[in-house]
Formats: C-alpha cells, structure tokens, sequence
C-alpha cells in the first residue's frame, strides 16, 4: 500500500496514478529527469498545487526525489523498490557491490540450466548493445546496457522471486555501479561479459556463476 497521508484530494489521487504509470511503464526511467511542474500543469490540464501534491507524495513513497535547483528524478519503479533506495543508499559500497555479485551469480547459474533460445537470442541482442555503449564512450549509456543485460541473466534464470527482487534492488544497484564506473570508461574496468553469455548458452552453471561474480567495476578491496 502506498505510503502517504489518505488526506488529499481525488483528483490528487488521479494525478499519482498517471505519473505512477509514467514511471512503472519505463516512459520515465530510472535515473531520469521528470518534466518541470509547469510543464506537467500543461500536459496534465490541473492546478499547480495538484500537480505539487502528487509530486510530494510519489516522492515519499520513494519513487521521486526532488533535488532543489535541478529537478525532481526517477529513483524506483515500485514502492518496495522506492523503500529498497531509501533504506541501502548510504550502505557499505563494498556490500552492495558483493550483494549484486552473489545475486547474480546465482541467477546466471539458474539461467545456464533454464534460459531458452529466447532469453539467448535476447542476450545476445543486449551483449552487442552494451559493447557498443562502451565503445561510444557515453557513460550513461553503458551503465543502462549493463544493467540491461543483468536483468535479462536475471530473468532468463525463470525465477520469479530472484527477479522481483533484482528489480527492486535495480535502483540501488545502478547507482552505485554509475558512482564506481565514474564519470569516464576506463579500460582497466572493463570486462568482456561475452564469457558469461558464452556459458549460459552452454549450459555451463558453474562457469556461468563463477563469471557472474567477477564483478568487474568494484574497486574495493575483498576480505
């Protein structure tokens, strides 16, 4: 359930349903700036203070984050997600980057045993795409593809629970892969994840885990 105050108009409540929709629907991703509060009174067709209020409250669920002087942004596509965000945005780097390791190890191992010819072909399809971003050099790009394509491991792994939970912790994850790529692509970060792919196709679960964990842009040291 929705974690705001029940006192708000109707009307306010038809104005977070269709940002919601905005948001869940990927119209506006995550990490995505939303249209100024003029702009959505235009598209919206209600007052001011609707548009604020609907505002307020998405972002106290956890789904907006409204940054003084620079706009207001997509931080979660769901109110666990939203929750997820608020609660392990100031965790340890390094556990989170070994969280993200151990859930995607596992999922690629379940993936090297399940996936389809479906799931390859759309692996294949989201390996080309991130080693294109990488070599474009546009840094927003290839952490979007990369987290693109763990999703699709995640999801050719058929378990539904590891899925709903990678995509809630997606949020999390990419941000904190966004602060460890940093602001330039650095040859020494890189990792050819064809290896992955290569292994799932192969039905090789161990292989496919064990390139899974190496995570490839954590630079904190390991116990």
């Amino acid at each position: 359930m929705p974690l705001i105050s029940p006192r708000r108009s109707a009307l306010a409540d038809q104005v977070i349903a269709q940002l919601r929709t905005q948001i869940t629907s990927g119209e506006w991703p995550v990490g995505s700036r939303i249209p100024t509060e003029p702009e959505l009174v235009e598209q919206l067709g209600v007052a001011r203070n609707t548009v604020r209020e609907a505002v307020r409250a998405l972002a106290h669920n956890g789904l907006l984050d409204i940054r003084q002087g620079s706009g207001t942004y997509v931080v979660a596509t769901s109110e666990l997600a939203g929750v997820m965000h608020r609660r392990f945005a100031d965790s340890d780097p390094l556990h989170v980057a070994e969280l993200r390791s151990a859930l995607e190890a596992k999922a690629a191992q379940l993936a090297a045993r399940r996936r389809t010819e479906q799931d390859l072909k759309q692996l294949d399809v989201l390996l080309d795409r991130r080693e294109r971003a990488w070599e474009s050099g546009d840094t927003e790009a290839f952490v979007a593809a990369d987290a693109t394509l763990h999703m699709a491991v995640v999801a050719a792994s058929h378990n539904e629970v590891l899925a709903e939970l990678y995509a809630d912790l997606g949020g999390v994850l990419r941000e904190f892969l966004r602060a460890d790529v940093g602001t330039e692509l650095r040859p020494e970060a890189y990792m050819d994840h064809a290896r992955m792919v290569e292994a799932i196709r192969d039905g090789d679960g161990e292989r496919a885990a064990a390139e899974a964990h190496a995570h490839p842009y954590c630079r904190f040291p390991t116990a």
